[in-house]
């Protein structure tokens, strides 16, 4: 029957790299085979389909040691993704979060959730919890709850002891399944868990809509009805290699659906449909229901995650905040979407950081939290937070996050292009710049399409050479400057449009003399690198309310404030703090044309030139806030 399932399945191909899975690159290393081997050799796979309490039957796999002589915790993963290979006899060549497990042995099981591959039901979007469920109503807590029960009741030699992880989407089906959980439930990694889809996450950041992001993903995950096997579905042809030329060329984004997407993507269409903070993402915030979570808790995030970097913050702050008697732990380091998962975690893009970051997380964080929760191995002896501190490119614990120690202080923009931690005394002064929606500043310096992974610390040199970039810099640092937690941007403006956009950019100005990658085949100069920190974008219509946007008025002075995601950085000592403000961020966000409108439906017509000024006098004194250690 197993096979015959198949037919069953409604949606096909999901971006597996975006979701956080590793995938075996052609030509595995011998390592790699080896461990695909060893697996074989020592599991056994099953597959079942687990009833739901409403009647519906999620397809799992499992796999079991071999060996019989003792009691095994199970490690569970619930996911949209699929759960491939099918097929009692196909294996996967990896199993857990990482090869510390497989070999370690555990139990492992796989689910498709509901809805997506072989599983029954209707697969949502983030699909809401509901707090107040009668006698056979279900979510995604309840079939956490109902798969659990079913697997410790039916997989032969479980020691009564279950974990759950997840990365992204995954990790979303972690952080849901820890409400009103399941007692068996001991341990759960919720890593990048997607937390609010447009509040920080995936979709949606202040407002602003991220374009390049969101439609590579749904050009490759949508729904299907075919009663057919699905057949291997390639990446969107783009017919260039330019990101920016494809959505410059496709126009505003009724013409990108029109175009590209034929209307057919319900996904997409629930995005794009839905620019505001409505009751349609309301109810698929789970923040609120993060509540007197019984297991013990470790989120994991990635400083430079384009695509999660909020969420893990989120959950961690909402479990610490509502559930006291919880062990609860956060673990943020240098790495991209899921970066901790694989690889060594060296360096990203052009930055180094000195040390093999992801291999000890998984090795000397990840491993001993699960065998200390699942089988009382250890001494469970485990900070708050492991936040690794780049710059000075160090792990750092501290028993809460942000540091205790962790002070507000401003910087200033100032005249001349100067930044400084005193505030400016002039009567008058500001900077303005010509935004032009119809030649939007880049997000990155080169040729690329998606979201090129380095991109979150990648040199803004580039941009700075631009005239609609605003550019403020301290002078050389004698000291050091340490900053841990978020960066908040206070704004002065002026427009004069209807409705714009602002991107504040913190950026870390190397010296002169720092030396060149080795190798460096790209031929890149470290000297003078100007690498991103932290940026983040607001729509400005959305300024006082993501729920009610409220036109600008044209050259009316007005007060703009918003929080980026947090950050643990040292800016050492020969090094200079830059802040860039800008207006486009293109196509890593839409663009806004800069009239009040409904942006998704907004005509060529529509897309106009601003003015957009900025005011760094006494009474009104634009900068960015940080948190600072001492």
């Amino acid at each position: 029957m197993g096979f015959y399932r198949w037919f069953r399945c409604r949606t096909w191909v999901v971006a597996l790299v975006l979701a956080g899975v590793a995938v075996p690159a052609l030509g595995q290393t011998d390592e790699a085979d080896e461990l695909a081997e060893y697996i074989k050799a020592n599991y056994t796979k099953y597959e079942h389909y687990i009833p739901m309490r409403d009647g519906a039957r999620l397809f799992t796999s499992v796999y079991v040691p071999k060996d019989a002589s003792r009691e095994y915790a199970i490690m569970f993963l619930r996911t949209p993704y699929s759960v491939s290979p099918y097929g009692v006899d196909q294996y996967r060549s990896t199993l857990g979060p990482s090869e510390h497990f497989a070999r370690d042995a555990f139990i492992f099981a796989y689910q498709d959730v509901r809805g997506r591959y072989l599983s029954d039901g209707e697969f949502q979007q983030m699909s809401p919890h509901n707090p107040n469920k009668s006698s056979g109503d279900v979510d995604e807590s309840t079939d956490t709850y109902d798969s659990i029960e079913w697997l410790v009741k039916n997989l032969p030699a479980n020691n009564g002891k279950v974990g759950m992880w997840g990365i992204s989407y995954p990790g979303f089906y972690v952080a849901v399944g820890m409400i009103d959980a399941h007692r068996a439930l001991k341990a759960a990694s919720p890593q990048a868990p997607v937390a609010d889809f447009y509040r920080g996450d995936d979709w949606y950041h202040n407002g602003a809509f991220m374009l390049a992001h969101c439609f590579r993903f749904f050009s490759r995950f949508d729904e299907r009805e075919e009663q057919e096997p699905p057949p291997r579905r390639l990446s969107f042809d783009y017919k260039t290699q330019s990101a920016y030329e494809f959505f410059m060329d496709a126009g505003p984004l009724w013409r990108i659906n029109e175009l590209y997407l034929k209307g057919e993507n319900p996904y997409w269409n629930e995005v794009i449909e839905h620019t505001t903070f409505d009751d349609f993402w309301r109810e698929r915030d789970i923040i609120p229901h993060l509540r007197r979570t019984p297991p013990a808790v470790m989120t994991v995030g990635g400083w430079f995650d384009a695509e999660d970097p909020l969420g893990p913050l989120n959950v961690y702050h909402a479990v610490e905040a509502n559930s006291r008697r919880t062990s609860n732990h956060l673990v943020m380091g240098p790495w991209f979407h899921g970066g901790w998962s694989r690889g060594d975690g060296e360096g990203l893009g052009d930055v180094r950081f000195n040390a093999k970051t992801s291999e000890y997380y998984r090795e000397h964080i990840e491993f001993p939290f699960f065998k200390y929760y699942l089988y009382d191995e250890g001494d469970g002896d485990f900070p708050d937070t492991w936040a690794f501190e780049t710059g000075t490119n160090q792990w750092r614990m501290f028993d809460q996050w942000p540091p205790k120690a962790a002070t507000a202080t401003r910087l200033y923009f100032r005249k001349d292009g100067g930044l400084s931690f005193e505030a400016p005394d002039d009567l008058a002064g500001q900077d303005a710049y010509v935004s032009d929606p119809n030649r939007p500043v880049g997000f990155i310096g080169y040729t690329a399409l998606g979201v090129p992974r380095p991109y979150m610390v990648g040199d803004q040199r580039f941009a700075s050479r631009r005239p609609d970039v605003l550019v403020y810099e301290t002078e050389v640092l004698e000291e050091d400057v340490a900053i841990a937690g978020p960066v908040t941007a206070k704004l002065h403006v002026t427009t004069t449009g209807t409705d714009c956009d602002f991107i504040v950019k913190l950026i870390d100005v190397y010296p002169h003399d720092f030396p060149d990658l080795e190798p460096n085949p790209a031929d890149v100069r470290m000297g003078g690198y100007q690498q991103l920190v932290r940026g983040e974008p607001i729509r400005a219509k959305f300024r006082n309310s993501l729920e009610e946007p409220e036109p600008m008025n044209p050259g009316e002075l007005t007060y703009i404030e918003y929080s980026m995601p947090d950050v643990s950085h040292v800016f050492r000592r020969g090094h200079k703090i830059m802040v860039h403000v800008q207006s486009t961020w293109f196509p890593l966000v839409d663009r806004n044309p800069q009239t009040f409108v409904d942006i998704p439906r907004a005509k060529a017509s529509d897309f106009q030139k601003a003015v957009q000024t900025v005011v760094r006098s006494r009474d009104a004194r634009s900068g960015i806030e940080v948190l600072a250690l001492e």
